[in-house]
């Protein structure tokens, strides 16, 4: 059995996500039902950006949507993956 997970998103994910063309906001909400039963699905592409320090001390995560756009995540509490960035590749890397 596969991993459940509850997302939270922060205001700036969901301004993003809501600027986002729909074709990609369509591919998104794909990806965020993939990574609720599991982080690590390889359709994905998850790895950890280096460097980066997330709001509760962890690492963070970055998902592709799809070629050009990507987004960031970290574990929050126990059970939860919180979204922190939506956006094309090299501006989804900068810190939100």
């Amino acid at each position: 059995m596969t991993a459940r997970y509850t997302l939270v998103t922060t205001r700036r994910f969901e301004r993003q996500a809501l600027q986002l063309p729909s074709a990609v906001f369509t591919q998104l909400r794909r990806r965020l039902c993939t990574i609720v039963g599991d982080p690590r699905h390889p359709s994905l592409k998850t790895h950890e950006v280096k460097h980066a320090v997330g709001d509760f001390g962890g690492k963070v995560f970055e998902g592709c949507v799809n070629e050009k756009y990507r987004f960031t995540w970290e574990y929050g509490s126990s059970s939860e993956i919180v979204l922190r960035n939506v956006d094309n590749h090299d501006a989804c890397l900068k810190r939100p």
